[in-house]
């Protein structure tokens, strides 16, 4: 793990290398979970955020679970690992990944992030505000997705990108790198989808009701009573 670099002298100064990796997480569920420790591993982090969005504009609001239903979920799917699932978005006031990202980055300057995402995000990456100033302000990691991994689904983003992509087997360096910079990651395929955790359980949601969640990274609470029938 990453930890083992930090010890006396120099070291000390090392910022703390933390992923980061977004998405409504409706619900999280076992393939987030093995992506994650799957990039922790690779890339030698010490932690690796869940950003679980109060809503992403390029997805509809229907069928949307209420936020602390679904951080709820994400904070039961990170037990017992580096994982740490919030939902300080909604704290930020910010809707959009590049004005989170930048918050994240002032408001943590003892921390080096990278931002994570599927390759199914990196054909979609056009449409996101200013997502040219994402890939200059962190490096960004890419994992394979099941029929997303051929580069024709991602050749606009690409066609910009390509000139900063890095060697698959320095990603353990990608602290040393100076953004734009890309690496792509390729783990076992896994297809589990909210998609269908959604369709086999509708009112998965339901099962948080009432509860009392604190937010681990702000530490403020989400009132359960914020949890309402979609």
């Amino acid at each position: 793990m990453a930890g083992a670099r930090h010890g006396t002298g120099p070291a000390l100064t090392r910022k703390i290398p933390t992923g980061l990796l977004g998405g409504s997480f409706n619900p999280a569920h076992g393939g987030h979970r093995a992506i994650s420790l799957n990039a922790i591993e690779a890339l030698d982090l010490d932690e690796l955020w869940w950003l679980v969005s109060p809503g992403n504009p390029l997805k509809p609001k229907a069928g949307m679970a209420p936020l602390p239903a679904r951080l709820g979920a994400a904070q039961r799917m990170a037990r017992r690992s580096p994982i740490r699932a919030t939902a300080i978005e909604a704290e930020l006031g910010t809707r959009y990944t590049i004005d989170t990202l930048r918050k994240l980055v002032r408001r943590y300057p003892n921390r080096q992030f990278i931002w994570i995402m599927g390759a199914d995000n990196l054909a979609q990456l056009p449409q996101w505000r200013d997502w040219r100033e994402i890939a200059r302000l962190m490096p960004i990691a890419v994992v394979a997705r099941p029929g997303y991994n051929g580069r024709t689904h991602a050749a606009r983003a690409m066609g910009w990108l390509r000139r900063f992509v890095r060697p698959a087997d320095r990603k353990t360096h990608w602290t040393d790198w100076r953004p734009p910079a890309l690496v792509f990651l390729r783990f076992s395929p896994d297809v589990r989808s909210a998609t269908a955790i959604r369709q086999a359980d509708p009112r998965w949601f339901e099962r948080y009701q009432g509860r009392a969640l604190r937010d681990p990274l702000t530490h403020s609470r989400l009132r359960p009573e914020r949890i309402e029938t979609a």
